[in-house]
């Protein structure tokens, strides 16, 4: 090879390694540190061929208990993947840097990159310059893996929070969940006027989730405990249960309730968007098809049917407060049905 060639070579390798090690370093600030939602191409990149495989894995199941516990456990492992992926991306970054400045062969090269950055020693250089771009390559890679380990706790935290409540759902609406049965027990004392609180935790708790599943997406595939809860599953209860109420039921709307409703909109279609870059501003329509006006109607019916029961004075233009609980739901549910489908959650209806 010429050696102007082998030269601009050498050049080429080196800027390329340097481009790689700051992209890498980049992602992991924007990961954990950057207190914003951001879409990391590199991370989405090594979740999606984790995903794969336990996608691959998932449809060998033969049950949704199976699928759940297999699914349970891509979450932890892409989380525990990422700093290796990271630090393989140094290396590879570091390992050009060396060859590009004349450190020996790319076997040498490798050898120098590995001992650096998992700090074993086993590789030296008697060349200054070289050492000291051993030494910021052992400080990246224990800073990679400080970065996760610091914020571990973090991010179990806010899945403590987010389950807490899921958990509370559980016990209020039933099992499976509806968002009849919800709604019946908020008016346990004969009023649905009177749970300003009840909706207040909700709001909270759905403003918990956008910024979190949002700020640390891995988040959003932290399973709940037990196989039929799902924090996916909890947001559309509560949605429909606020829809139900303002569509149904025969009364002023509860303040709180409109501003929970709100929350939870917003919510989950921001989560939705920043998984799915190719969602619009805002979901318009859950009836693309005329065909389908009247699905879901026999769930709202019976839905209905158990809210008299339970003593509630509905509306009496049936027809009307189904179409008014079809509109309020079309804010919402093209976001609650791609989580739930991203997220292999358990199904929901609004009856029961």
């Amino acid at each position: 090879m010429p050696p102007l060639l082998f030269l601009a070579l050498r050049v080429v390798t080196g800027l390329g390694g340097m481009v790689l090690v700051i992209t890498t370093l980049s992602a992991a600030i924007r990961s954990f540190i950057l207190p914003r939602n951001e879409v990391v191409k590199m991370n989405v990149w090594a979740f999606m061929g984790i995903r794969v495989i336990f996608d691959l894995a998932a449809r060998l199941a033969n049950s949704y208990e199976r699928r759940d516990k297999i699914m349970a456990h891509y979450a932890p492992v892409a989380l525990v993947a990422l700093p290796v992926f990271w630090e393989a991306l140094v290396s590879t970054g570091y390992t050009s840097i060396y060859w590009a400045l004349g450190e020996g062969s790319w076997r040498r090269c490798y050898e120098l990159s590995g001992s650096s950055l998992l700090t074993l020693g086993t590789t030296d250089t008697h060349h200054l310059f070289i050492s000291a771009l051993s030494y910021s390559e052992a400080t990246l890679g224990l800073l990679l893996l400080t970065l996760l380990i610091s914020y571990l706790p973090t991010i179990y935290q806010a899945f403590s929070r987010r389950e807490v409540t899921v958990a509370l759902l559980e016990l209020r609406a039933g099992t499976p969940p509806t968002a009849a049965c919800l709604l019946a027990w908020l008016n346990h004392d004969g009023s649905v006027q009177n749970d300003d609180q009840q909706w207040a935790e909700w709001e909270r708790w759905f403003v918990e989730i956008e910024e979190s599943h949002t700020s640390l997406p891995i988040l959003s595939f932290f399973r709940s405990p037990q196989p039929g809860r799902s924090w996916v599953v909890s947001g559309g209860l509560i949605l429909d249960t606020a829809a139900l109420l303002f569509a149904a039921v025969d009364g002023p709307q509860p303040r709180q309730a409109q501003i929970t409703f709100k929350a939870g909109c917003l919510a989950l279609n921001r989560v939705y968007r920043f998984f799915d870059t190719k969602a619009g501003a805002e979901p318009s329509s859950i009836l693309p098809d005329e065909n389908l006006k009247e699905e879901g109607r026999a769930d709202f019916d019976l839905a209905c049917k158990r809210l008299t029961e339970s003593g509630l004075q509905l509306l009496e233009d049936r027809t009307a407060a189904w179409g008014q609980y079809r509109e309020l739901r079309s804010r919402y549910l093209p976001a609650l049905n791609f989580l739930a489908r991203l997220t292999m959650a358990p199904g929901l209806k609004a009856g029961g």
